[in-house]
């Protein structure tokens, strides 16, 4: 559906598809299961889901952020319960026993276990891929006939993607810069042959992409909220996108983050840097259509590291760092152009503007009508004695209010680690002064309850609520900076549609209802 998210006070939950799987879905949220999680946000007064990327990850990556493709939806979140040719094959009954098996496992484990679920669902997508190939390509069905209608419409990045992800299986997922130098070097005698060689292999990955598409289409029309996606900054140097666009991007060099109060050496991501002046001398082409995408699939979409899009901070190999565009008056120009290609699409846009910004950052922001963010615990008067809390009552319309993020710690373990004088001073907050909020105590349902209502009452014209600030849980989508299993791996401890009846769900969607109701959200 579409809303007009450009007016009025709107409130959005933040959690991951994956974090939401339901009881037919095989181990992960899944697509259809956005309809079933908006049933519950509908109870609780929100009006729009902000989602992490669904771009598709390589094998073995977990990170949203680490992609093949800006473009294709990850088949991982396509529902196997809802793909007709499955459900012809008998559905489950179409794997082994011991794949059935490693399934339920799945299911019912703490954390979403990715390696098994990937390798039950290609499994499954190969075996329904036969199926539709023998059933209806053949006969030229209706469906053939759609998947066809499907391939035409999206050929504009569908071309380059079916085409690199069929080579770089077939390469057992070797970096194309090691595939044999007339596929690497994008030869156009090379690249004719490896079409027509991988021809079924090219099918099958727009099979997969049609799928996904199909679901998301239905997802929309049924859900009755927003749904906004996540635009990252960057992609994986193996990615279908640096493969077909090698000049774009400089594979010498690498973008990263320079050392603040949050990392003594600065980070380094291993992405390859963009070769902005080029990107410009072509209109920006890319992104442009990376941004047209987004506004296909999504009501709007978060910019990732917004900052990054005035500036990047460049490694080079022998250890020099620098931010490209060099000068400020260049950066700003660029992030402006930038910001306003985004603008321009008919999504709402809002903007990561999180760490170290420099000012005229948030004033390009504020003159394009780009909502940035006001994370409650850092939204302080820096420069003035004892370094007060911002009042949320006075953030600014054009401005999002929220508790945290993906990569921060939720608000129950920031409260239990944060000093005396920084919960003294943010209890000082008119709103969680009236409430009675005590600094003094460990965190509680009622510090909980009187920060949620703060968030909401904000002057911001949106609020994104954290589903674990909602709960007051303590487990983190993602630790930055840290390898592990456990980052992007945290699910709900329900069922997705067991929220509609677990009495702390609907407790909590009819605090937030009527908070949502009083501050004019709903």
């Amino acid at each position: 559906m579409r809303r007009d998210f450009f007016t009025g006070r709107h409130a959005g939950l933040l959690v991951p598809l994956f974090s939401i799987p339901s009881r037919q879905s095989w181990g992960i949220g899944e697509i259809p299961d956005i309809a079933r999680l908006a049933c519950w946000m509908r109870q609780a007064g929100f009006g729009f889901l902000q989602l992490l990327p669904l771009n598709e990850m390589a094998d073995g990556q977990h990170s949203p952020y680490s992609a093949l493709s800006a473009m294709a939806i990850d088949p991982i979140f396509v529902a196997p319960s809802r793909v007709p040719d499955i459900d012809a094959l008998g559905g489950e009954a179409l794997l082994s026993p011991e794949e059935r098996e490693k399934l339920e496992a799945a299911r019912h484990a703490p954390v979403i276990q990715y390696s098994i679920v990937r390798a039950i669902k290609a499994r499954a997508f190969r075996a329904a891929f036969d199926w539709f190939m023998r059933e209806e390509w053949n006969a030229r069905t209706h469906r053939a006939a759609r998947l066809v209608e499907y391939i035409q419409r999206e050929r504009w990045w569908l071309d380059d993607y079916t085409l690199f992800r069929a080579i770089h299986a077939r390469e057992e997922g070797r970096y194309w810069r090691e595939w044999e130098p007339g596929l690497r070097d994008r030869q156009p005698e090379a690249l004719d042959r490896a079409r027509q060689a991988l021809a079924a292999e090219r099918l099958f990955y727009a099979y997969l992409q049609w799928l996904a598409a199909e679901q998301w289409a239905d997802v929309r029309e049924r859900s009755d909220i927003g749904l906004f996606g996540d635009f990252p900054f960057m992609v994986s140097g193996d990615s279908a996108d640096v493969w077909s666009r090698q000049d774009d991007f400089r594979l010498d060099a690498s973008v990263g983050a320079p050392p603040d109060a949050f990392s003594e050496t600065g980070q380094d991501w291993g992405f390859p840097a963009y070769r902005w002046s080029k990107i410009a001398a072509e209109g920006d082409v890319w992104l442009a259509a990376r941004a047209r995408r987004s506004a296909e699939l999504y009501d709007g979409y978060r910019v990732d590291h917004v900052v990054g899009f005035f500036r990047t901070y460049v490694r080079e190999r022998d250890g020099r760092a620098a931010f490209v565009p060099a000068d400020e008056p260049s950066q700003i120009a660029q992030g402006q152009r930038l910001l306003t290609l985004f603008a321009s699409n008919c999504s709402r846009v809002i903007a990561a503007d999180l760490g170290v910004i420099p000012g005229f950052v948030r004033d390009t922001l504020e003159r394009g009508g780009i909502p940035g963010y006001r994370v409650l615990r850092w939204e302080r008067e820096w420069k003035a004695e004892r370094q007060p809390f911002r009042n949320p009552d006075a953030y600014p319309p054009c401005s999002v209010a929220t508790s945290g993020t993906h990569d921060t710690e939720t608000l129950a373990e920031w409260w239990d680690l944060a000093p005396a004088d920084e919960r003294t001073a943010i209890a000082m907050l008119p709103p969680l002064r009236e409430s009675g909020c005590d600094p003094d105590a460990p965190f509680q349902e009622r510090t909980r309850d009187a920060i949620l209502r703060t968030l909401l009452r904000a002057g911001s014209s949106m609020a994104i609520l954290p589903i674990q600030d909602v709960f007051g849980w303590r487990d983190r989508i993602n630790t930055p900076a840290l390898v592990s299993h456990e980052n992007w791996c945290w699910r709900l401890p329900w069922p997705v549609e067991d929220l509609l009846h677990e009495p702390r769900a609907r407790e909590r969607a009819v605090f937030l209802r009527a908070a949502a109701q009083e501050f004019d959200r709903a």
